[in-house]
């Protein structure tokens, strides 16, 4: 049984960071995608950034240059640092795993939650002006 399970949320003020992490547990079928997405009340889930098993990424726009995904395999861990943080960060973040085998890593606008099957229970991040 896969499960994922996201931790590291939490408030803090406006240009602080906080860093996510999100630990697997399970077999996955294909473990060459990880990402982060996340969404507020009344939206859809948002990409933030994907990485796949060479440490490639594709981050979204809107937080390219303040968030770093990264993994370590060793320890099945994928992690979020997120830097300058404002309060339109505020959202709950979701970790996510497995894909098709045909998955490529996507553009930084093209991150969709289409692509993955397990995902993690979500961890809240408040971010306050």
């Amino acid at each position: 049984q896969v499960q994922l399970v996201e931790s590291g949320g939490g408030a803090v003020q406006a240009g602080g960071s906080v860093k996510l992490s999100c630990k697997v547990s399970g077999d996955l079928y294909n473990s060459h995608c990880m990402g982060w997405f996340r969404q507020t009340p009344g939206k859809e889930r948002e990409g933030v950034a994907v990485i796949d098993a060479d440490g490639m990424t594709s981050v979204a726009d809107s937080v390219k240059g303040r968030f770093l995904i990264s993994r370590n395999d060793a320890n099945n861990t994928l992690y979020l640092q997120m830097n300058s943080l404002t309060p339109e960060d505020t959202a709950m973040y979701y970790c996510a795993a497995d894909c098709p085998v045909e998955w490529k890593l996507p553009s930084p606008n093209g991150i969709t939650a289409d692509d993955f099957i397990y995902w993690g229970q979500g961890t809240q991040v408040m971010v306050s002006s």
